[in-house]
């Protein structure tokens, strides 16, 4: 048997804002309907349902002199101490995210030049031939973009590529709506090295899907649900949530077995499903429906690690910040040892879906 070339992940990093906001601290928010009409219930009704959708209790905020591209570096620099490299030896940054360089006092994006430029730039990297580049891909971005690192990787392009995702969502979303309190900000980062093995291991197989005819506008830049109370010209996140709900339950489950066949692995196999923090219920909804397609397989405890409650959704940071917590050990109960084989999966804006097959 010959060697092949597979991309194994060898350093992780996370940076997750020290500041938390819990649901309490909406209470007083004056929250309205895509009509422009003020709810009705109170604000505890409203976060106590909120709670019980969502499983979401507070989430993490960057602090106010911070922006994408600072937490980027600081999840980005913690990746590269991990995998001991030389940063000059990167051939290519990566950077996944939504909304560029989004200011406290603004909310209009900044995304020149590039945030993976100016996240190099940071990290001092003189070597010109480490490309610098954003992916801008919903909150399945991340993904995505380990999705191309391991097809430059497998190509011979590359040996070390470094792989970010980033977003400060506190700063789109709009305060007099529900779905605001859905959104948190933080930053994660893998380094993925090159590494020849007679067996598989590594990146085994991935998937992709775009469902962007009926339903590229699930997720969408809108104004203010109160304009008579938002005073400057500014566009916010939002989404038909229920739609995107029933949309997830629907494909990915599916998306995530067409990934298992391609692998040649069955779910019988997998130590841990590592999917996007968007929402508990729904996640865990979609697990089921994914242990639904497999009649006799036994869902394991604890198979799926689970950080929306406390960390809130951030976006493309969900995974790998899950993931580097799960690595180094900081989140009890759950191990990942080598060996193990890992499912990851995330499903936002486009609507996008990927998965990605991973063997320790």
């Amino acid at each position: 048997m010959t060697n092949s070339i597979y991309s194994t992940i060898t350093g992780t990093g996370s940076y997750i804002p020290e500041k938390r906001i819990k649901n309490e601290d909406f209470l007083t928010n004056e929250f309205f309907d895509t009509s422009g009409t003020k709810l009705q219930k109170t604000g505890r009704e409203i976060i106590d349902k909120f709670r019980e959708i969502t499983t979401i209790e507070e989430r993490r905020i960057a602090d106010d002199d911070l922006v994408t591209s600072d937490i980027a570096f600081l999840a980005a620099e913690d990746a590269l101490t991990s995998s001991g490299i030389d940063k000059e030896e990167l051939d290519y940054i990566i950077l996944a995210h939504n909304f560029g360089d989004v200011t406290k006092s603004h909310g209009r994006m900044d995304i020149v030049p590039s945030l993976a430029a100016r996240v190099k730039c940071k990290l001092k990297i003189e070597n010109p031939e480490t490309i610098a580049y954003d992916l801008p891909f919903g909150c399945p971005g991340w993904l995505q973009a380990v999705i191309q690192a391991d097809y430059f990787i497998k190509s011979g392009d590359a040996s070390r590529i470094l792989v970010i995702g980033a977003d400060i969502l506190s700063r789109v979303s709009d305060p007099h709506d529900r779905d605001s309190m859905l959104y948190a900000d933080g930053a994660g980062a893998v380094v993925l090295e090159a590494r020849k093995s007679k067996t598989p291991v590594g990146i085994l197989a991935h998937k992709t899907r775009s469902d962007t005819l009926r339903h590229s506008e699930m997720l969408f830049m809108g104004e203010s649900y109160h304009q008579t109370k938002i005073t400057r010209n500014e566009l916010y996140l939002k989404m038909h949530g229920r739609k995107l709900y029933q949309y997830a339950l629907e494909n990915v489950p599916r998306a995530i077995q067409s990934c298992l066949q391609k692998s040649g692995t069955d779910l019988k196999s997998i130590s841990k499903i590592l999917i996007h923090q968007a929402n508990g219920k729904m996640d865990d909804a979609i697990l089921d429906r994914l242990y639904d397609l497999y009649p006799g397989t036994a869902m394991p405890k604890n198979i799926m690690p689970m950080t929306v409650s406390w960390l809130g959704n951030s976006s493309v940071a969900s995974i790998p910040t899950l993931f580097d917590l799960i690595i180094k050990g900081r989140l009890d109960p759950h191990h990942i040892k080598k060996g193990d084989t890992i499912l990851f999966a995330s499903v936002g804006a486009g609507m996008n879906i990927n998965a990605a097959v991973y063997k320790v």
